[in-house]
């Protein structure tokens, strides 16, 4: 039976042509346009003559401020019509076109010329076309594509209606907005985090906060008094990228004036410094001008207490404080007050001095004062994670009467914050009520009040603001869910994805991460991890090549510690999606039903191409069947005889027993070249011509040597028509004719030890100097 070659292709022809019928008809009647074509053709029968159109790109953005010496790469255009031979021609049109983007008329490398803002333009509309050099004919329609800018973050944030002017009633609720200040950047918000802005307060605190993300600043205390403090300067920060380090950022003032409310009933003043304390005036005669008087203290204990003054007017003398009064330290004051005319006259000087003087005593009057605090306001930190009771710190009011009442203390719980807390009322020590967590609410704000025990009418407050300080105790964790994937014709050492970390603590316990696989006691073949050292690692790719058919999907188990004290480390699981790509990078798909639907076939020429699948299977297998066959029915033995040459082949592993050892092997071939000048046959292949005979001289065999021997036999060997091209062994080991010296090898040796004298390798020079002690010694040995 033979089978031609033409049978065999038969069936995939067949298939094929099943295949093609099936595609066609799913596809008949309408020709799917790449994403580059713009003009659709309708009805057209003959689609395999259409020259196919086939774009590559390499990019479709191009980075803003490039300031680099060489144009920008930015894409490379291709036909299937250009064969390399320079013959198609490649233009561009439109946007830039010949001034910013240049294209190389034969490669169709599109480069960018000038650096460009993407501020000022986003996109550029372009037109490419592929033409006949020799003929200027079009080969395909005109194409539109688009180039994009991408963005970089090279834009602060700015605050366009700054600054701010505004005003809040004293005495709000803590948390009440005062106003909402908002900046803007111009890089692209839909590009990473460039314009993601994130707002902070520099200056203001405690008394005002910010929203990170709105903007939204509010009151940070409650009971702000504006007869304690009217004025406030708050200065915002915006900026970008998320507020991460290396960000860009602008700030703004926001000047807020508290409005009043009636917040205090009507009281008789009491004597402050500056006030009138008393009046006093000389009298005299005289009129106009020649009554001015000046007045001066001129001694007593009250001369660096008080001042006084002159009216013009009313030719008194006013008597004001100059520092504050003390009963409880002094209780009056003694003071000598001299009165003189300013506008003397000479002549009549003699009736003695124009001026005059009196004794004062001022009495200065108890008032009962409320409690004094030592500090205008107090700052305490405490930790986070804090058991309940902890002390955060003392506040101290004393009274300033001199019964000196005793104080209480108390916190004004008109918030929740000041749930959070609580103070000794005779010590004043305040402790922590909660347990805190730094990273919910960095800093809380309270008010502690004072009254003295005789008279709790008598209030005095203080602002105290505590922070909260750090612990370690959030582990790191990676900063977002990433989408990470491989290219099956990916490269060993390639980086795939770099990834980022976060950390709820402050930089104290988490500014430096890092990064490390968790592989167990094995190597992980696939991927591997490199720490860059600055809070980010990449992940890179340890083997080529990858298949979507074995394993589309990889996890990678990803370790990741900060620098606390002591460290924390959390592990988070990558999932890596092997794809296929295109020769830049580009994903094509990521999926196998993607894959299969890429190249375009329908149901029916599936099923058509496992048709052809199985058929083939099943041809393949008869002729497998058949050569078995075959070789089975033409087999003959090999070995005609069953005396086998390869049968005096023996193995063993123990050692000879010698020259009387001569069961195993004919040596005297190896002894005389004359025994083995028999003609012998080849016993491994059936001789089918007569070999030539071999004529020898006997009275050469006496004086031939092993290479003439060898030789010999090499020539006819290759000379005899009736040996065929098969492998033999054949073993050429004779030992050659005797030396001067004689045979030095035990097979001759047919006497006796003592028959033996060995004087004579002595003669034999310095190469068998050691040889002859050996023998030398034996010999010794035995005559004693």
């Amino acid at each position: 039976m033979r089978i031609t070659s033409t049978s065999c292709i038969c069936p995939v022809l067949f298939c094929l042509c099943f295949v093609q019928r099936c595609y066609g008809a799913a596809h008949h009647g309408s020709i799917k346009v790449t994403r580059n074509q713009t003009k659709h053709i309708e009805g057209e029968t003959e689609v395999h003559h259409r020259p196919k159109r086939g774009w590559v790109w390499n990019q479709f953005f191009v980075l803003e401020e490039h300031m680099g010496p060489d144009p920008q790469y930015v894409g490379k255009l291709h036909s299937n019509s250009d064969k390399g031979d320079g013959s198609v021609k490649y233009i561009l049109t439109g946007e830039g076109a010949g001034t910013i983007f240049i294209i190389d008329d034969t490669t169709g490398d599109i480069h960018s010329t000038k650096s460009l803002d993407r501020e000022q333009k986003t996109h550029y509309v372009l037109h490419a076309q592929a033409i006949d050099r020799r003929t200027n004919k079009p080969l395909e329609p005109e194409s539109e594509f688009i180039i994009k800018v991408q963005d970089i973050n090279d834009n602060a944030p700015k605050f366009t209606d700054g600054p701010y002017i505004v005003t809040v009633p004293e005495m709000s609720e803590m948390g009440t907005s005062v106003l909402q200040v908002t900046a803007t950047d111009a890089d692209d918000p839909t590009y990473g985090n460039s314009a993601r802005v994130v707002y902070s307060i520099l200056q203001g605190q405690p008394y005002f906060s910010v929203d990170p993300k709105t903007g939204v600043i509010r009151t940070a205390l409650h009971n702000m008094d504006r007869e304690a403090r009217e004025h406030y300067s708050v200065v915002i920060q915006a900026k970008d990228m998320a507020g991460q380090v290396g960000g860009l950022s602008g700030s703004t003032t926001v000047n807020i004036t508290l409005t009043d409310v009636n917040d205090n009933p009507p009281r008789f003043p009491q004597t402050q410094v500056g006030s009138a304390v008393g009046k006093i005036k000389a009298n005299d005669a005289d009129t106009g001008s020649n009554a001015d008087m000046k007045y001066t203290i001129i001694n007593g204990d009250g001369a660096g207490v008080f001042s006084i003054s002159t009216d013009k007017e009313t030719r008194e003398g006013i008597l004001s404080l100059k520092k504050p009064l003390n009963y409880e330290k002094k209780k009056s004051y003694t003071l000598n007050i001299e009165g003189a005319n300013t506008h003397l006259d000479f002549r009549f000087s003699h009736l003695g001095p124009f001026k005059d003087a009196t004794m004062l005593k001022i009495i200065v009057g108890d008032v009962d004062e409320p409690p004094l605090f030592t500090m205008p306001s107090y700052v305490m930190d405490v930790y986070e994670n804090a058991k309940i009771g902890t002390a955060v710190g003392t506040v101290t009011a004393q009274d300033p009467d001199a019964a000196n009442s005793l104080v209480r203390y108390f916190i004004d719980h008109n918030t929740e914050e000041d749930r959070y807390f609580t103070i000794d009322a005779n010590t004043g020590t305040i402790k922590t009520a909660k347990i805190f967590d730094r990273e919910e609410t960095p800093w809380y704000n309270i008010t502690v009040a004072a009254s003295e025990i005789d008279n709790p009418g008598l209030v005095s407050h203080v602002p105290v603001g505590v922070r909260i300080l750090d612990v370690n105790d959030n582990p790191p964790e990676l900063a977002r869910e990433y989408d990470i994937v491989v290219c099956e014709n990916a490269k060993p050492g390639q980086v795939i994805q770099t990834i980022t970390a976060t950390d709820k603590d402050n930089s104290a316990n988490g500014a430096r991460f890092h990064f490390s696989l968790d592989e167990g006691p094995s190597l992980n073949p696939n991927f591997t991890l490199r720490d860059n050292e600055d809070n980010t690692a990449s992940i890179l790719t340890r083997r080529r090549k990858y298949s979507r058919t074995t394993q589309d999907i990889y996890y990678l188990l990803v370790l990741i510690s900060d620098g606390g004290v002591p460290p924390l480390s959390s592990s988070s699981t990558l999932t890596i999606r092997v794809c296929a790509c295109e020769r830049d990078g580009r994903v094509r798909t990521c999926h196998a039903e993607a894959f299969l639907s890429s190249a375009g076939l329908s149901t029916g020429a599936l099923i058509a191409i496992l048709l052809c699948v199985v058929i083939l299977l099943v041809f393949s297998l008869a002729i497998v069947v058949l050569f078995i066959t075959l070789r089975r029915s033409k087999k003959e033995p090999l070995i005609i005889s069953e005396e086998d040459v390869r049968e005096n082949v023996v193995t063993y592993d123990d050692e000879g027993g010698g020259e009387e050892d001569t069961e195993a092997f004919d040596i005297t071939a190896l002894r005389n070249p004359s025994a083995a000048e028999e003609l012998k046959y080849r016993r491994d292949v059936r001789p089918e011509v007569k070999p030539a005979p071999r004529h020898h001289h006997s009275s050469s065999l006496d004086s031939v040597d092993v290479q003439e021997f060898i030789k010999q036999r090499l020539a006819e060997a290759d000379l005899d028509p009736s040996v065929p091209p098969y492998d033999s062994l054949q073993t050429y080991a004779y030992e050659g004719h005797r030396s001067e010296a004689g045979s030095i090898s035990s097979l001759d040796s047919v006497t006796t030890h003592s028959d033996q004298d060995y004087n004579y390798l002595g003669d034999w020079g310095p190469e068998f100097k050691k040889l002859a002690e050996l023998y030398g010694e034996i010999e010794s040995e035995r005559t004693t």
